[in-house]
């Protein structure tokens, strides 16, 4: 029995960092949208463009039913934010689960 109990905490902390990762992606998409809007990178660049298709590409099918559910706010999207949040609370609640075991 100890030996899945430590298993479960295991795959508990990967999960957790993984959540952490993504966070990290939800942040670099965002800055790099704002950078984008603002003219101060250049789209044109190979580099920019692949970062911001990867971003895009992991972080929109998880966005998207939340941009649907929030009212219009004038342009500003909340919606990473938002994401956070609830990553934030499910790593609570994993780290609470973790402790209990």
């Amino acid at each position: 029995m100890p030996v899945l109990i430590s298993l479960l905490a295991a795959l508990l902390d990967v999960l957790r960092l993984a959540l952490s990762l993504y966070i990290w992606l939800l942040v670099v998409g965002a800055v790099l949208s704002w950078l984008l809007a603002f003219d101060v990178v250049n789209p044109r660049n190979r580099a920019v463009h692949v970062i911001g298709e990867f971003c895009f590409r992991l972080t929109e099918p998880v966005l998207r039913p939340i941009r649907k559910r929030l009212p219009a706010m004038g342009g500003i999207d909340i919606s990473p934010i938002i994401l956070i949040l609830l990553i934030m609370f499910l790593q609570s609640f994993l780290s609470h689960l973790l402790v209990s075991l």
